[in-house]
């Protein structure tokens, strides 16, 4: 089984983010929490479902000079794109009033990078989730902002959160990747590899 062979690993998780940790957690792994500070400067007309990849091969890169025999490095990256734009984590309330104003009534991808990383070899993977809002009104784009600052979220909102229970008329894929992590993928990826 897995989690036993793990047991050999010092796993890490490159990310600050508590919804990974959440679920790497509930997942059964042991695991430390040590994010590293990249660029996430990407080459110009990089489609999305590859913006994720890269991002999360760049954190992997990060631990190059630092892997050691029995150290196994789990970095991930989400996406939020609509019509092959990307929509990032909102600087403020008007960029988040934007963006949710752009997913409102509309479908929209969720792409999330994984990349495995050991001493001798590393792989990268991607998951995608499709999910529909429902048309939102002002005001609940304006109480959602108010009252859980989605300032740390791609795309401007959590589906975990208040948003998640009233605008998703829809979603096809993984909700767990949508959280951040996609562990159902995540587990047979580190079953191949480990």
């Amino acid at each position: 089984m897995l989690l036993e062979k793990l047991k050999k690993y010092r796993v890490i998780l490159a990310s600050a983010s508590p919804r990974r940790r959440q679920l790497l957690e509930e997942m059964g792994i042991r695991f430390e929490v040590k994010p590293k500070n990249v660029d996430e400067d990407i080459p110009l007309h990089t489609k999305p479902d590859e913006v994720a990849k890269y991002l999360s091969r760049k954190k992997a890169t990060a631990f190059a000079g630092e892997m050691t025999e029995n150290m196994l490095v789990i970095t991930a990256d989400t996406v939020v794109a609509i019509n092959d734009r990307i929509l990032g984590k909102p600087a403020d309330k008007k960029e988040a009033v934007e963006i949710l104003g752009l997913l409102s009534g509309n479908t929209h991808k969720v792409i999330t990078g994984v990349t495995l990383k050991t001493k001798e070899k590393e792989t990268t993977f991607s998951v995608t989730t499709d999910v529909t809002f429902k048309k939102l009104s002002p005001d609940e784009i304006s109480y959602y902002i108010d009252h859980f600052k989605p300032f740390d979220k791609a795309g401007a909102y959590g589906i975990q959160e208040w948003i998640g229970h009233i605008a998703i008329e829809h979603i096809n894929g993984s909700y767990f990747n949508v959280m951040g992590l996609p562990t159902h993928r995540l587990y047979e990826e580190l079953s191949l590899f480990v």
